[in-house]
């Protein structure tokens, strides 16, 4: 796998910072983020580093289509949501923060404001409950 040192996302796939993982295969994981926009807010990434779409590798972008349904409902059963934001930026002029491919799974309520990223440490231990939900979603 190609991995950047200072990229957040390929220490987290090389086991060098803390996550609460909820799937991994041998192209892609998937990880809570630790800023949710709301709870339950999921990150799918590429195991070999990219900094977006526009430089991956078709086959690793073809393994993220492919998990990305079962991630999206796990995702939306674990957080009770209405729906699923699914989001994928691609540039700072995009909004794009972390110059590493990733897809992010944001669980949406009727009438509750969508954004994409938040400012702010969720509380960990929140997280760590909403991905156990998330993994049993996906069992």
């Amino acid at each position: 796998m190609t991995s950047h040192d200072n990229c957040i996302f390929c220490q987290i796939v090389a086991g060098n910072a803390q996550s609460q993982i909820v799937f991994e295969n041998d192209k892609v994981m998937a990880f809570m983020d630790v800023m949710p926009a709301s709870s339950g807010h999921t990150l799918l990434v590429t195991k070999n580093h990219y900094d977006s779409v526009l430089d991956a590798s078709p086959d690793d972008i073809a393994e993220i289509g492919k998990v990305s349904v079962a991630i999206a409902n796990a995702v939306k059963q674990a957080s009770g949501a209405d729906g699923i934001g699914v989001h994928q930026l691609n540039g700072g002029a995009a909004g794009q923060t972390v110059f590493h491919y990733h897809m992010h799974f944001i669980p949406q309520s009727e009438g509750a404001h969508a954004a994409i990223h938040s400012r702010e440490m969720g509380d960990m231990d929140s997280i760590a409950a909403m991905a156990d939900k998330v993994r049993l979603a996906l069992a």
